[in-house]
């Protein structure tokens, strides 16, 4: 799993950032699927200059119906489909979403191609496809806006199929059922447990992606004991007044979060204009008076989880 960071300014681009869109690829199991969160002004012109396909593009989650994290959604469904991309897309945000986008290509005389689906969620579980669970969260902003986190399966065990073949249970269509841990019946009538076949399990991965929000309680929560927690720090410190006014966090406030909910990383984005590259060095060492494990984001930088 990478992330890939295509907009981490806040509120306008500037010559340095883009505004808000995060990919994230999945693993094999899904086929190199792409995730994306959020859909900033141009981010498909950011999407073209980057490794990623769209055709990969599975799903777009959106924290928030303010423009700087939903204005590139028209020109990225539009592009898609006059690109020829057929495969399914489906949208998830809160409730407006809808409304937006078919009505932005209604007045636009526009439309798409492929199977596009648009849910508008709540707080809970948003899916679960067997691999990964995600579930959205209420973040603290001056409207309705969601985190999510993104949780993979425990990958179960290596199963033992020499031990098994010991044993007199020779390889069959059986044991992908064992290797689920189902228990299986054989010929003979002997129950063969797969879990017992089994070896350790890989814990899955995690990951909480917040969307705009000054300190809310939730935080420990929806990020306790993460991979990686991406987190907005939109003003330094001594801005917390001006930052939490607007439903936004400063840098110690962010460091706090994920020192509060013991992720093991950080990453830091969504940063005003207001700050250049010139800046970042200091705002990082804002972060990392807290949470040393702190890393911040720019655009077209790649975390590996």
């Amino acid at each position: 799993m990478e992330l890939i960071f295509l907009g981490t300014g806040a509120g306008t681009p500037s010559r340095e950032r883009n505004v808000s869109a995060i990919a994230l690829t999945l693993d094999n199991c899904r086929s190199g699927a792409i995730w994306m969160f959020d859909c900033g002004e141009a981010t498909q012109h950011q999407f073209m200059r980057s490794p990623l396909k769209p055709g990969k593009l599975d799903k777009i989650f959106i924290t928030h119906l303010h423009g700087d994290h939903i204005f590139g959604l028209p020109g990225l469904l539009t592009s898609r489909s006059m690109g020829g991309v057929m495969t399914p897309l489906t949208l998830y945000g809160p409730k407006g979403l809808k409304s937006f986008v078919e009505t932005s290509l209604s007045l636009s005389a526009s439309y798409v191609t492929f199977p596009l689906e648009i849910i508008e969620i709540e707080a809970g579980e948003v899916f679960d496809d067997g691999h990964y669970i995600v579930t959205a969260w209420p973040m603290a902003h001056v409207i309705e806006c969601y985190g999510y986190r993104i949780q993979e399966h425990d990958k179960p065990g290596v199963l033992d199929a020499e031990r098994l073949k010991a044993e007199g249970i020779a390889a069959g269509p059986w044991f992908q059922q064992l290797k689920r841990g189902e228990t299986v019946i054989m010929d003979d009538g002997r129950e063969v447990c797969g879990k017992d076949y089994l070896g350790t399990y890989t814990k899955g991965k995690s990951l909480a992606i917040f969307g705009d929000t000054a300190p809310t309680a939730v935080a420990s929560e929806m990020a306790r004991q993460v991979d990686v927690m991406v987190h907005e720090a939109t003003l330094e410190a001594a801005m917390q007044e001006k930052a939490n006014g607007r439903g936004h966090s400063t840098t110690h406030q962010a460091a706090t979060a994920a020192k509060q909910a013991g992720a093991k990383r950080l990453i830091a984005t969504h940063f005003s204009s207001r700050y250049g590259y010139a800046d970042m060095e200091r705002l990082l060492a804002e972060c990392r008076d807290i949470f040393p494990a702190t890393e911040f984001a720019r655009d077209f930088a790649v975390f590996t989880l």
